[in-house]
């Protein structure tokens, strides 16, 4: 056999070493994943937590003139304070609803109306629903009994779904902690970002691709998931005073809807037909009308001050980002996703902006882009 030229034996052995120190680098990434996997969620949370709160950190501190970790504690406490008490009763509100739906259909004291004639001229599903609707107004134990397999999926389903929005209220709270601990560490933190983005992307640019990922997560997580939050809070709270049936749950689809950028009205609107159909036209329901209906119309107010403080992310990828996150990760994603996917399509609009100006054109980026 030919023997191997000496001059390769240096590059061969070179090459060896890179391959067994990538490998090894490979190895270490791959566990320090799977160590950090189940916390994963509950950090990226923090971080947009703390990034969010420490604008309202920086003035609390000027006010009061305590320390970093002082301040951090007291604006962990005042945002606790503000969530329990109305996330507790919409809670409450939702066990009671899901309690009293089971118990009127074991006890059969649940009465459906009789259908309108006019449902049978409804295009392409006016019969059939006429017809389901017959069956459940005249007969509904039995309708019941012939759909027991699709209704123990869809109960079980939204079990899951509610212990999968309790659980993701605990790890909010968790991450909430933790943020106010990012913030007492605030400038470090930003410090320590820089390094980290000078060292991917060079020095010149750290410090601007930094301000934008800060001011895309301001901007998405106040002005979309925010204000879906407290639109959910305000008209979820009016549910409950009110007594309508389903409270949480209506508070939840205001909730959902809000962070897809769809109008609150779709909600309130036919609870609003409800109250009056049953209860009829008083100085209560009129109260409850009105204060329903400004309540599912405030983002139209909140939008201009807090999403037109931050980049203008376009609303198709808050909405892919929300339902995407949704499916993916539960009701955390649902928060994370729109602000993980904003900072990534900013990014990625910066990296196409940079691009050598030999291949540069005119074309201007897209809306939204920076």
């Amino acid at each position: 056999m030919p023997s191997v030229p000496v001059s390769q034996t240096p590059w061969s052995r070179s090459m060896l070493d890179v391959l067994i120190r990538a490998g090894l680098l490979a190895v270490m990434v791959f566990f320090c994943y799977r160590i950090f996997s189940p916390f994963l969620d509950l950090m990226l949370w923090a971080v947009i937590l703390a990034i969010t709160l420490y604008p309202v950190q920086i003035k609390l501190k000027d006010r009061l003139g305590l320390s970093d970790g002082y301040t951090a504690t007291l604006l962990v406490l005042i945002t606790l304070g503000i969530l329990a008490i109305p996330t507790l009763l919409l809670g409450n509100s939702l066990v009671t609803s899901i309690q009293g739906v089971m118990t009127d259909i074991k006890g059969d004291n649940l009465q459906v109306p009789l259908p309108p004639d006019t449902v049978a001229n409804w295009p392409l599903v006016g019969k059939p629903l006429q017809q389901l609707w017959m069956r459940a107004a005249t007969d509904l134990p039995a309708l019941v009994q012939s759909y027991i397999p699709q209704i123990k999926h869809f109960s079980l389903s939204l079990l899951s779904k509610v212990a999968g929005f309790g659980l993701g209220f605990l790890i909010f709270v968790g991450s909430l902690i933790v943020a106010g601990c990012f913030m007492a560490y605030g400038e470090r933190g930003h410090a320590s970002a820089i390094q980290i983005v000078s060292r991917i992307c060079g020095a010149t640019k750290a410090h601007r691709i930094t301000q934008l990922c800060t001011s895309t997560i301001r901007a998405v997580a106040l002005g979309v998931i925010g204000i879906a939050f407290i639109q959910m809070l305000l008209v979820g709270l009016g549910f409950v005073f009110m007594g309508v049936p389903g409270a949480g749950l209506l508070a939840l689809a205001v909730l959902l809807i809000g962070i897809m950028q769809l109008p609150a009205t779709l909600i309130t609107l036919p609870v609003i037909i409800f109250v009056f159909s049953t209860e009829g036209a008083s100085t209560t329901t009129i109260v409850f009308a009105v204060y329903v209906f400004v309540a599912g119309l405030v983002d139209n107010v909140l939008k201009p001050l807090l999403l037109g403080r931050g980049v203008n992310v376009p609303m198709p990828v808050i909405l892919i980002g929300a339902l995407g996150g949704m499916v993916t990760g539960g009701v955390i994603g649902l928060f994370v996703g729109p602000v993980v996917l904003a900072v990534g399509y900013q990014l990625f609009w910066q990296w196409v902006a940079a691009r050598p100006p030999e291949v540069a054109v005119e074309d201007e980026l897209p809306p939204g882009a920076q």
